[in-house]
């Protein structure tokens, strides 16, 4: 970010404005907005295997995009699915971050110092019963993906307030293998760069929503299974639950 001007004078005040990026605003309240919902390592040490995933956004034409990649159909777990960079945390990763910035520079060549990291949000468990840590980070909007072709067949970019105000929604509800009720939000967005329409659905779809409701503190055109005017402590409450409903679950097995 460009060093502002001192703002004691007309002068100093002009400069200000003159260094002061196009959409910088957006990206400031974006920052501070969601370092508010920064879990850090909270849950970290918590039993289950870990992984990680990059929500990379952008500014592009004013609006926050979000980027996203599809999976490659030669994979055997999930082919073709909608996803975020990411992947399971190594013994040499330092923490979700470094797992999520490694997995990034894989999959799709960002190289993690590209990134400005803003937080980590509350995770989420996959149906693996991995613990999946969503890391948010600002990239530079001229970025170029190079995809892994192993790994990503397709990336793309939805506007992040799509999340809250989408063309295409459904919500399903949807219970966890070990009891826990929930409900299953899919997002249709039809791209125009890429003449296709991409299905967001499952934990990515989860973790975008999480993210667009974080960054602008509105109402979304549907229904959520959040308390809105207690976001933080709501997602933690939903998450704790879904956490000992496994955990409950492991334990009756043993």
């Amino acid at each position: 970010m460009a060093e502002r001007g001192t703002a004691g004078t007309a002068g100093g005040r002009a400069e200000a404005v003159a260094l002061c990026p196009p959409g910088d605003g957006v990206k400031e309240r974006a920052r501070r907005r969601l370092r508010a919902f920064d879990v850090g390592a909270r849950f970290s040490r918590l039993p289950p295997p870990r992984a990680a995933v990059l929500l990379p956004l952008l500014l592009r034409g004013g609006a926050l995009h979000l980027l996203l990649t599809v999976r490659s159909p030669q994979l055997r777990r999930s082919p073709g699915e909608v996803c975020f960079p990411g992947g399971k945390s190594e013994e040499t990763d330092k923490d979700e971050i470094d797992t999520a910035l490694r997995e990034a520079k894989e999959e799709v060549g960002l190289e993690p110092e590209k990134v400005e990291v803003i937080c980590r949000l509350m995770p989420g468990i996959d149906k693996m019963n991995y613990l999946v840590t969503p890391v948010v980070g600002f990239i530079e909007d001229t970025f170029q993906a190079v995809p892994n072709p192993d790994e990503v067949s397709t990336v793309f970019l939805v506007p992040l307030e799509y999340f809250v105000k989408p063309l295409n929604h459904s919500t399903l509800p949807y219970t966890t293998s070990s009891g826990h009720s929930s409900w299953m939000h899919c997002f249709i967005y039809d791209d125009q760069e890429h003449k296709t329409s991409f299905k967001i659905w499952g934990l990515t779809a989860h973790f975008a929503l999480f993210l667009a409701l974080a960054v602008f503190g509105e109402k979304p055109s549907f229904e959520v299974d959040y308390d809105l005017e207690n976001l933080a402590s709501s997602s933690e409450n939903n998450f704790m639950n879904l956490y000992a409903s496994i955990f409950e679950r492991k334990k009756s097995n043993l």
